[in-house]
């Protein structure tokens, strides 16, 4: 192991790296500012209702809200990480400590990695109800709840490792150029790690799609063939696909570039589109919010109620309760029958 630099300032990290170190306002940092604060108000707010409407409406107290609810608070947290970097960064960053960058780079690997891990677990479960025809308002809480426990320990793990081991301060020749305090492997890691979760939610989705395709063929043997089941098909369809396409998009640039700098690909200009890929990554964090709780019917009707309620109060006491058979799933409620008794109720 070679000398470690633990008095040194970030400036000369980020000079062994070759990343320029401003010392004034560019038009790129000032745009990347305005880009930045955009979003994460954006994120914060559009999470901070969803956590709000789960918490006030007692229908979302079951199990798969749980971990709905738990993505929301990690992208709001991924909102407030993002926002400490807005605050911190351009010429900013030079005035940094080296605590104080761990910190900022943290703050973000912890929020990105505790939602990433959230989609997978989401995706996990929604698998495990439709595979074993269970109610999700029937999942075992004390399973969702170690669900839930165990991505805060994997996100805290991955966040906290590179300020205490996983950086480059003794090895100065493993410096990865867009985090030039943290070692290239992490970032390589990081890079896999995620690209594994898209694999596995890939794996999960596609098998339920053809798990219920085969279900809903099987019942159109039986029954004739109502459209509601040709409907439920494509509205599953555009389920997976609206979730894996959100993914792939906000998360393939940055696990691109991340994983290039991982691999030390000298003629690869990671440098000049790093900053552009982790805003679309945050942008993730607003996306989630969209696809997995504005498609709710009962979630949006729980929006308007709570926007009402800080607009007029009184509106609260007039709007008309929703009757129960108007709820609606995260996307699709799938009910298929079979010799007259339910075979599946599942929100997808």
């Amino acid at each position: 192991m070679g000398q470690c630099h633990y008095n040194e300032t970030v400036g000369f990290f980020y000079n062994n790296s070759g990343k320029e170190l401003s010392s004034h306002w560019r038009p790129k940092d000032v745009v990347v500012v305005a880009l930045g604060l955009t979003v994460s108000v954006l994120v914060l707010l559009t999470n901070l209702l969803v956590i709000a409407a789960i918490a006030s409406n007692r229908r979302f107290h079951q199990p798969i809200y749980y971990l709905l609810g738990n993505l929301a608070a990690a992208d709001l947290f991924a909102g407030v990480a993002y926002l400490f970097l807005m605050f911190h960064t351009g010429p900013r960053t030079a005035r940094l400590s080296l605590k104080g960058w761990f910190l900022r780079q943290g703050l973000l690997d912890t929020s990105l990695t505790a939602s990433v891990a959230t989609l997978l677990a989401i995706a996990v479960e929604r698998h495990r109800s439709v595979m074993a025809v269970q109610l999700h308002s029937r999942l075992p809480r004390g399973r969702v709840v170690l669900l839930i426990v165990g991505v805060w320990v994997a996100a805290l793990g991955l966040g906290l490792l590179p300020a205490h081991s996983w950086h480059c301060l003794c090895a100065l020749d493993r410096c990865s150029r867009m985090a030039p305090l943290l070692s290239r492997t992490y970032l390589a890691v990081w890079a896999l790690s995620s690209l594994l979760v898209f694999l596995l939610m890939v794996a999960v989705y596609t098998r339920i799609f053809f798990y219920v395709r085969r279900r809903v063929q099987r019942m159109a043997e039986h029954v004739s063939c109502h459209p509601r089941y040709r409907e439920t098909t494509l509205s599953l369809v555009k389920t997976v696909v609206i979730i894996l396409g959100a993914f792939v998009v906000c998360w393939t640039p940055g696990q691109v570039v991340l994983l290039l700098d991982g691999l030390d690909c000298k003629s690869c200009n990671v440098l000049a589109v790093e900053k552009y890929f982790l805003l679309l990554a945050e942008s993730n964090s607003l996306v989630n919010a969209a696809v997995y709780s504005c498609r709710d019917v009962e979630m949006r009707r729980t929006f308007r109620r709570l926007l009402c309620c800080l607009c007029l109060r009184r509106s609260a006491q007039e709007s008309p309760q929703a009757p129960a058979s108007a709820r609606s799933g995260a996307s699709t409620r799938l009910e298929l029958l079979e010799n007259g008794h339910t075979l599946m109720d599942s929100t997808l």
